[in-house]
Parts: C-alpha cells; structure tokens; sequence
C-alpha cells in the first residue's frame, strides 16, 4: 500500500513536470539556447518580434538577410561608411553588447562623438526591450563561433568596448 502511494505521488509529480513544460513551449517563452543578451538568456518571442521589427527598420539597410550594403568597407561620395553585414561575415558580432545598444538607441555617435552616419538613432522609435529584441535576433543568426565570440567580448566590457 505505502509503496502503491509513493509510485502515485511520483507519477503525479512527473505529470506535472510534463504539463509545466508544455506550456512554457506553447507559450513561445522558451530561451533560445545560446542567445543572451546582456548575460541574460533571450526567448523565441523575443527574437521573433526583433526579427518582424528588423525588417521594418534595418533590413532596408543593412538587407533582408542581414548582408549589408556593397562594397560596405568603402566610403560613400558622401564621406559615410555604408550600412555593414549584421550576419557572421560583418563586425556586429566583434562589439559588446552594451555598444551595440548604445550605436542603436542613440547612433553612432553616442559612442564616437561627432561621427557622421546614415543610420539614425532609435531612441524615440523604439522601446529599449524593442532595440534588445532586434539585437537578439541579429544574434540569433550568428553561428556559434561567432556568437561566443560576442559573448566574450560582453562578459569583458568593462563600460568601453
């Protein structure tokens, strides 16, 4: 009888274990494995709205699968850098995680004062848990090289990457 009552409570316990877990997966707040931001592990709803908000904001850019404008590494007539490649052949992935906010939210010039650029800042557009959900979708397509890379990089900035 006591053992009929603790393999009960077990099946019990294991039911519920199940039922937790399919309801997180059905509630799109499963973390993303390997994708953090700011250390923090990032959800699939996340990177689904950064990547509906990248094609309304950046992809006219920087492209529709992340690739850049041509010849990104050479001046434009007008003396500004062209939007560079977000996916693994770019730099994004060189920069903290900090720094690409900040280049987000305020430009590029709220981390070099006084740099000109055609990208405009976000701030005012979107939302600081917009801009993280754009960032952790650019990195949600990095592949893991890059993408611990990048990781490296932010557990390390110290406020000046």
């Amino acid at each position: 009888m006591k053992r009929r009552a603790i393999v009960f409570a077990g099946s019990a316990v294991a039911g519920l274990i199940a039922i937790a877990a399919i309801a997180q997966q059905q509630s799109g707040e499963s973390d993303v494995d390997g994708v953090t931001f700011f250390g923090e592990p990032v959800t699939s709803d996340e990177i689904a709205l950064g990547q509906d908000l990248y094609a309304a904001n950046c992809a006219s850019c920087h492209g529709v699968d992340l690739e850049g404008q041509p010849d990104w590494k050479r001046r434009l007539d007008s003396d500004r850098m062209p939007a560079p490649p977000h996916d693994e052949t770019g730099h994004t992935w060189h920069h903290a995680d900090r720094q690409l906010f900040i280049i987000t939210k305020l430009g590029v010039g709220g981390v070099v004062p006084g740099y000109e650029s055609d990208m405009p800042a976000f701030e005012g557009m979107l939302t600081d848990a917009e801009i993280r959900a754009v960032l952790a979708f650019i990195k949600s397509t990095w592949p893991d090289r890059q993408r611990a890379f990048q990781a490296e990089v932010t557990a390390n900035d110290e406020g000046g990457s």
